[in-house]
């Protein structure tokens, strides 16, 4: 499967999509799918964007916000929803993809729910084999995690721009600052800022917070939002934001720094699921680790690393 085949707008390029996704959850080390992603990664298009925070704080409302924001934009979107499992198939509960209401026979958008089994960093086995492919197909890729609470810190591995989302009067600030998640986000937002005074106690705390952990590793000193869904209010001041923050990632070469070191995470957390410490322990032994030349490919990077692996001893 090609990526011409799955771009938006083209005959039956959804069902394409989905069928494709399918197979890369189902087998993702097939020729296919390898190549697939190979092509994929030579031809980055999207934003990523990423979407944490605790259960019921309103992440599914934000990103359905989102969406339609980029929509009414004129720009293309792909949605990974991370859901909770089923524990008697283990497949996605899709819980998160009826809440991102979009239009089913709108071609610019695509939403794909994936489960998170038994990951407790709040994303599925195969997201940033799923990200990959949309990031080459559509001009911004929005990623919701499964909403797990103080370990939902994966989305960072895999997203440009995170936003943590937290709930008025709920303590979720207070979380926050205990969860040591303080220095993941680029933005986060207050939702239901409609509650008056609860939402900016809330934005408030939240800032003190952000003050003392300073800028990140890009540079970007995290801004602190408030929005409504229901009202739309604080909507223009997010949009503006999350451009504000692709702007500063293009300047300078912060995007392929960023996405390099993401890549070289992902390379050395698969060998750890795939061959263990001892794996890990093997490969040094060898004279190698999960670095990436310059400009590398992390599959490509895992492929060879694991056929050393794997060669007997």
């Amino acid at each position: 499967m090609s990526l011409a085949a799955l771009r938006p707008g083209g005959e039956d390029s959804k069902r394409a999509l989905a069928r494709a996704l399918a197979k890369l959850e189902r087998d993702p080390d097939s020729a296919a799918s390898q190549a697939l992603l190979d092509e994929a990664w030579r031809h980055p298009r999207a934003a990523v964007v990423g979407v944490t925070g605790p259960p019921g704080v309103g992440k599914s409302t934000l990103c359905a916000t989102l969406v339609a924001a980029w929509r009414k934009a004129g720009l293309t979107v792909g949605v990974i929803a991370v859901d909770p499992s089923s524990k008697t198939s283990g497949g996605a509960l899709l819980g998160d993809r009826v809440r991102i209401t979009t239009d089913a026979a709108d071609e610019g958008s695509f939403v794909r729910s994936m489960a998170a089994r038994d990951r407790l960093g709040g994303l599925a086995d195969q997201t940033l084999a799923a990200m990959v492919v949309m990031r080459a197909l559509f001009d911004r890729v929005l990623i919701e995690t499964v909403g797990v609470g103080q370990s939902e810190t994966d989305v960072a591995g895999v997203a440009d721009t995170v936003l943590f989302c937290v709930q008025p009067g709920s303590g979720d600030s207070l979380q926050f600052m205990k969860a040591g998640i303080v220095e993941i986000p680029h933005l986060v937002v207050v939702t239901k800022a409609d509650t008056g005074i609860s939402a900016e106690k809330a934005r408030r705390d939240v800032a003190g917070a952000l003050s003392l952990a300073g800028a990140g590793p890009d540079g970007w000193p995290p801004r602190t939002l408030a929005i409504s869904a229901r009202s739309g209010a604080g909507v223009d001041a997010l949009m503006a934001a999350l451009e504000a923050h692709r702007a500063h990632l293009a300047q300078e070469g912060r995007l392929a720094i960023a996405r390099h070191r993401q890549s070289e995470g992902w390379v050395r957390e698969a060998l750890r699921e795939r061959y263990g410490t001892r794996g890990l322990a093997r490969l040094a032994a060898l004279g190698l680790d999960a670095a990436l030349p310059a400009g590398g490919q992390p599959f490509e990077r895992l492929r060879e690393l694991s056929s050393l692996l794997e060669r007997p001893r």
